[in-house]
C-alpha cells in the first residue's frame, strides 16, 4: 500500500518543494513531480536549475528524451510514469493512479487556497484506509 506523507505548514509551497527535492536523502531517488498547472511546472523547472545557489538538481520534463535516465521528472500527469517509486503532488487535486507509487508526498502551505484542498485530500486518503504520516514543517524542513 502507498505510504502517504503530508508536510504541512510551509510558508511557500514552491520553495519548500524545491528544498525537499534538494535534501541529500532525496537526491538520486526516482521522483515524479505531478504538476498539471503549466505555470507552476515552469516555475519549479526554473527554480531547480538554480537551487541550491551553488548548483542545480538534475531533472527534466515528461516526454524528454532523457526521461528514463533522469531520477527527477516533472509531469502534468501521473499516467505512464517512468518509475513507480515516489510521486510528489504539486497540485490541489488528488492524482489519478497515485496508488501505483510506493510513496506519495503532499507538501501543503499555509495559504487557504492550498491548505483547504490539502485537508480534503487528507480526509479522502484516510477514509480509503491509507496510513498517513503528518509532519509540521512550519519551522522548516
Amino acid at each position: 500500500m502507498t505510504r502517504i506523507t503530508f508536510f504541512h505548514g510551509a510558508q511557500d509551497r514552491l520553495q519548500t518543494i524545491a528544498d525537499w527535492l534538494t535534501q541529500p536523502e532525496q537526491r538520486g531517488k526516482p521522483i515524479l513531480v505531478f504538476a498539471p498547472d503549466a505555470e507552476q511546472a515552469d516555475k519549479l523547472d526554473q527554480l531547480l536549475w538554480t537551487h541550491p545557489a551553488t548548483g542545480f538538481i538534475a531533472h527534466c520534463r515528461a516526454g524528454d528524451a532523457l526521461e528514463s535516465e533522469t531520477p527527477l521528472v516533472i509531469s502534468s500527469t501521473p499516467d505512464s510514469p517512468p518509475h513507480d517509486q515516489c510521486l510528489l503532488n504539486f497540485s490541489n487535486q488528488m492524482p489519478s493512479d497515485f496508488s501505483r507509487f510506493a510513496d506519495l508526498i503532499e507538501i501543503i502551505s499555509i495559504d487557504d487556497r492550498d491548505r483547504l484542498p490539502g485537508r480534503e485530500r487528507f480526509r479522502v486518503y484516510r477514509e480509503r484506509g491509507y496510513t498517513l504520516e503528518n509532519r509540521d514543517i512550519s519551522g522548516g524542513l
